[in-house]
């Protein structure tokens, strides 16, 4: 590799950790001030990396851009099954992904314990958009004409006594699912069958995926499958830094 192209490499791994000072990138580089900005106006001119208004550099949205196109390359499924397939091994309870394909919610990946019990999801299937933690995962992300398109013409059918068979009563659960961060599935489709789910976001931070551990009852009470959620959430941000997102610094 080049010098040239290994300073800037490692301009776009500095910038892509954090916002940096002209003075810490030359630094890292071993190189003076002046060669650093110059390499720093190149990397901005292509929207790589930007100058923020402190005066440090940061990520470009043109280096985030270039992530999403690139992820294209790279199935969902494909980047997020040994993470789905580590969070199965480590609860021993189904794991699913879900994803936002235009106006429809489907499930693109399913790892089940051994055994012969099955849960309900098809690879490929839409998604249960009222009762599965999945859908509400992502429905309660969505802008409000997105989520109008999703759910338009949506049959609300009462599966068991605990699914919620109204517009209104969704949109209500959809608020407490964006105000706690995670959603579920209190045996709304099958009485024996209960599920959290954890929302997934892209490079541009949108929610376009979401990941649930779903149990049977018997093997798992409320508390217990609750109790999993930071496994479930650290799986979710796993397969969310893979499609390119940071997270904000607090």
């Amino acid at each position: 590799m080049s010098q040239t192209v290994s300073r800037a490499t490692t301009i776009l791994q500095l910038a892509c950790d954090g916002p940096r000072s002209l003075a810490e990138i030359g630094d890292r580089l071993g190189v003076h001030r002046t060669t650093a900005l110059r390499l720093l106006h190149t990397l901005a001119e292509a929207g790589l990396v930007r100058r923020l208004p402190d005066g440090t550099w940061g990520a470009g949205r043109g280096l985030a851009a270039l992530a999403a196109r690139a992820g294209g390359q790279f199935g969902l499924r494909d980047l997020a099954h040994p993470h789905l397939a580590a969070l199965q091994e480590s609860t021993g309870h189904t794991v699913h992904l879900a994803a936002l394909r235009e106006s429809t919610i489907v499930y693109v990946d399913k790892i089940s314990p051994p055994g012969p019990i099955r849960m309900y999801a098809r690879i490929g299937r839409p998604v249960p958009l009222h009762t599965a933690g999945v859908s509400k995962a992502i429905l309660a992300h969505l802008p409000a004409a997105h989520a109008d398109e999703v759910l338009e013409g949506w049959e609300f059918t009462p599966y068991t006594p605990a699914t919620l068979i109204t517009r209104a009563a969704l949109d209500q659960e959809l608020r407490a699912v964006r105000e706690r961060g995670w959603a579920a599935d209190e045996g709304e489709f099958e009485e024996f069958v209960h599920c959290v789910a954890v929302p997934v976001r892209n490079a541009f931070g949108d929610v376009t995926a979401a990941v649930s551990l779903t149990a049977l009852r018997a093997q798992a009470g409320r508390a217990a499958l609750h109790a999993l959620l930071p496994s479930v959430r650290r799986c979710a941000g796993a397969i969310a830094e893979h499609l390119g997102y940071q997270e904000e610094p607090s």
